[in-house]
């Protein structure tokens, strides 16, 4: 623990997807001269590795069901250990800004006065499908691309999520945390004017060498995901590029 005259000042790091090859230089820096690391659930442990022996770690993790510490609490924690570790990485899965309340913590930092920079990483709903094979635009198959959450918090800014306007307003959609709530999107996907054929993909783990992919329709992807036991954490991908995957793709046993 370093004692400072001042606050010390909180990086907003993105550990990207799992693969320790896809953390940035300046994110790798940071965790080996960091005096302190909040770091959530799905921070891959060969990035962990990474984190300066002689810091502090505190595992803020949240997964369904089981939740570490609320939100609230970890934004109070940082405010606090602020008050005397120099250089505080608060170490978040896929990128910060991208589902990963970085705005949150950001203003919240920002009003208690404390430094606070991001430092982006590379998000899961482009890294998984990339290595599975799987473009999110290509000129012959998709010129657009949404990034929705399939997992929706009460009292969120509104009710739920337009399934019916995504599926009319992009070519490819990428769905975070999705899995749980799988049967309500394909429904609300195809009533709102998809093809029960129409293709869509699930990545487990992506970019980890636990990854593990399944292929489906709207119309099947439900029953296969019952079949085979798939879980959670997951990405997944609808729209013709999944098509490409037989092609471009490596296989990944489940």
């Amino acid at each position: 623990m370093v004692k400072t005259t001042t606050l010390g000042k909180v990086y907003l790091l993105g550990a990207g997807p799992g693969d320790p090859g896809l953390m940035t230089l300046k994110g790798k820096a940071l965790l080996e001269t960091a005096d302190l690391v909040i770091y959530d659930a799905l921070v891959s442990p060969a990035i962990l590795a990474m984190i300066n022996p002689e810091a502090e770690q505190i595992n803020a993790g949240k997964r369904r069901g089981r939740h570490s510490k609320a939100q609230d609490e970890t934004t109070a924690l940082l405010i606090e250990k602020a008050q005397d570790h120099a250089i505080i990485v608060r170490l978040k899965g896929g990128d910060p800004f991208v589902f990963g309340r970085g705005g949150e913590e950001m203003a919240d930092l920002r009003r208690a006065g404390v430094p606070v920079e991001v430092i982006p990483g590379i998000t899961a709903g482009i890294a998984a499908p990339a290595y599975a094979g799987i473009p999110v635009t290509h000129r012959g198959y998709s010129c657009s691309v949404t990034f929705v959450t399939g997992h929706e918090a009460a009292g969120k800014y509104r009710p739920q999520v337009d399934w019916g306007a995504i599926a009319q307003g992009s070519e490819t959609i990428v769905i975070y945390m999705g899995l749980h709530n799988l049967a309500h999107i394909t429904t609300a996907l195809q009533a709102g004017g998809l093809s029960a054929d129409t293709a869509i993909a699930l990545i487990r783990w992506g970019t980890r060498p636990e990854q593990s992919e399944l292929i489906g329709t709207l119309g099947t992807i439900v029953a296969q995901v019952e079949a085979a036991q798939f879980e959670a954490p997951a990405v997944a991908v609808v729209g013709r590029v999944v098509e490409l995957q037989e092609i471009l793709g490596v296989k990944h046993s489940l």
